[in-house]
């Protein structure tokens, strides 16, 4: 990815990526790109491998590099880690990474990474690493690799790194490993020494305890050397379809030692998957706008295989969907591949589990697909701002499944109504920390999961009934052409928002993440001339009130925030056709009462009738007289 820098005062500079120039909007913009070429032999009877990369690493920082980091995601899956303390340290830890070893009734919770022998955890050890052909200095601590350079690279060098390494998959027990519960021989995620993210918040160098992951753009050449019997699934385009098994009826098999080899390229992705085994079939459609799609998985049954190849269909629909209304899908194919523990994105594939029934299996692939944009496309930081990254994913995944999976027409209301639900369970359950805290360090994955799919769903939705729905339409579509392989922050979203719809929102993306303030309205005294109304809470809000009146006639009233500095539209919402729209004098968020004077007597007032307001007690929030 190649960088160009118009001047130091410049107000936007430009970055070439497959031959078009992008605009980036923050003064100053600069990224690393990483470009790895890997070569793997695998042992698929010990779950080891040798492998050999040549890395070049371009440093666009505007400073001199002493040191670089890689992680070392396997070796998380050791006793002693700092995986294996969370897990017994947490007071809910991830089911599928404990056993019971008490009884149902009192459960005694053991890590599973605890009790691993030598020749099942994981580990990733560097033989040997050089940069332009001298030896490195190296540490390994836990999962971070520490590289001391020879030489510094200067700002606008790329520099060429040679690693050769030797590593053992571990047991299933978090995203990759070997043996899955569904049978998956090989699930290859975060399988290769991978280097570490640098931009202008530092190195990102987070031990792996179980949560996301943040890296530098660049491309990726991978060729895995493994027994001609197995079938792989992998990210990018498979460069030799006809030389292995089952891309091809009449491929012919290329063996060197009883193994194939399969060669794959991928550009501008940030992660690169695999997962492999004999059983596996291939399947793949293509959507009306030429993304091929692929399925990779174990045929068990009948119902797993029509359930599959329903899913495929769907698939194609979604990155059209999805490309629609959130930017074009940049790449060629995309790959759903059966594997891991869940499901996990990854650069233009996903493994998930696959024996599910339709709905289920449905969901998992739009969720992980969404991820696409909603992290892959754009870079977001996992570990940081995991809201950004797993909540506008739940919403473009709520928002496809109803369209394409459930074939609703126009939705009248909230179609994120049950992600509100759960925000408002842990608003009210004691458990909510602030949005903002780094992913691996809430109390709970019960909050952390809330926090980030729930409540960051309820964000992105609640922006809507903010700023307009068709702002917030307008809004993703002006972040993507700004935005995407950037790496942007929450505050570069935040940003296009208010460019687009003229709304200061600093308030409400302060308070939403930063806190765990509470929305709370609610309808006061109501005469025949006047409407009270309260804020219970310390958290303020625009308001729609719909009012009916006694003589069965309606008027939607608006009542702007004064911090917003400027008003919604009016919005063509079923439920809002052909009634009176008035906009009201703004409300400050130091009075906590506000008067509407009426000509006629009211019948039923309603607070937010499109119920995209998250006020966490909702029974005060309508009266009939």
């Amino acid at each position: 990815m190649k960088i160009k820098i118009l001047s130091f005062l410049a107000l936007i500079c430009v970055i070439n990526i497959g031959g078009q120039e992008v605009k980036a909007q923050r003064k100053g913009f600069w990224q690393q790109k990483v470009d790895y070429t890997m070569d793997v032999n695998v042992d698929e009877k010990a779950y080891q491998y040798d492998g050999k990369m040549a890395l070049k690493y371009s440093n666009n920082s505007g400073q001199s590099l002493k040191k670089v980091y890689f992680h070392l995601y396997f070796n998380a899956f050791q006793p002693g880690s700092m995986m294996d303390y969370r897990l017994k340290n947490i007071s809910d830890p991830d089911k599928r990474m404990v056993s019971n070893i008490g009884t149902k009734e009192k459960p005694i919770l053991q890590s599973r990474i605890e009790t691993l022998q030598p020749n099942q955890i994981g580990y990733q050890k560097i033989k040997s690493l050089s940069m332009n052909g001298a030896n490195t200095s190296y540490k390994i601590d836990g999962t971070i690799l520490e590289v001391t350079l020879p030489t510094a690279i200067q700002d606008g060098e790329t520099a060429n790194f040679n690693m050769e390494w030797t590593a053992q998959v571990p047991e299933q027990i978090r995203r990759s490993g070997r043996n899955s519960a569904e049978g998956v021989a090989l699930s290859m995620a975060q399988w290769y020494p991978k280097m570490a993210q640098f931009d202008e918040f530092g190195w990102h160098l987070d031990e792996y305890i179980g949560r996301e992951f943040i890296a530098p753009f660049g491309n990726f050449d991978v060729t895995i050397h493994l027994n001609k019997n197995y079938v792989v699934g992998a990210s990018g385009v498979l460069q030799n379809p006809n030389e292995v098994k089952g891309y091809q009826a009449k491929a012919k098999i290329k063996t060197n030692q009883d193994k194939a080899t399969w060669h794959y390229k991928a550009e501008n992705i940030h992660d690169f998957v695999w997962a492999a085994d004999p059983k596996f079939v291939v399947d793949s459609a293509s959507s009306k706008n030429g993304i091929k799609v692929y399925t990779v998985y174990l045929p068990t049954d009948k119902e797993v295989i029509s359930n599959w190849k329903t899913a495929l269909g769907l698939s194609t629909e979604f990155f059209d969907f999805c490309s629609a209304k959130f930017g074009k899908y940049p790449w060629p194919t995309y790959t759903i591949i059966q594997g891991g523990d869940g499901g996990m994105e990854y650069g233009t594939a996903t493994l998930i589990t696959g024996g599910r029934n339709l709905k289920s299996l449905v969901g998992v692939i739009f969720h992980e697909s969404a991820h696409s944009w909603y992290q892959h496309l754009f870079g977001i930081n996992e570990t940081v701002d995991e809201w950004f990254d797993e909540g506008f994913t739940s919403y473009v995944e709520e928002l496809a499944m109803q369209h394409l999976f459930e074939k609703r027409g126009a939705i009248a209301s909230n179609p994120l109504i049950d992600a509100y639900r759960a925000y408002y369970k842990l608003a009210l359950s004691g458990k909510e920390e602030p949005m903002s805290l780094l992913a691996d360090y809430y109390n709970t994955n019960y909050g952390y999961s809330n926090e980030a799919y729930n409540k960051g769903a309820v964000l992105a939705e609640q922006l809507g009934y903010i700023i307009g729905q068709e702002n917030l339409e307008k809004t993703f579509l002006k972040f993507y052409d700004s935005w995407k392989f950037k790496h942007p922050t929450p505050n570069d979203f935040k940003r296009v928002a208010e460019e687009v719809s003229g709304i200061n929102l600093k308030w409400y993306f302060n308070l939403f993440i930063n806190t765990t303030r509470q929305i709370d309205y609610a309808i006061g005294h109501v005469t025949d001339s006047e409407i009270q109304l309260l804020n219970k809470s310390n958290f303020a809000m625009p308001l729609d009130i719909l009012v009916e009146y006694q003589d069965g006639s309606k008027e939607l009233f608006y009542i702007p925030l004064r911090e917003m500095r400027g008003e919604k539209p009016a919005e063509n919402f079923e439920i809002y056709k052909g009634i009176k729209r008035t906009v009201l004098k703004d409300w400050f968020w130091t009075n906590p009462e506000y008067k509407i004077s009426v000509n006629k007597a009211p019948k039923t007032i309603t607070i937010d009738p499109s119920l995209r307001l998250a006020d966490v007690e909702s029974a005060n929030n309508s009266l009939t007289r």
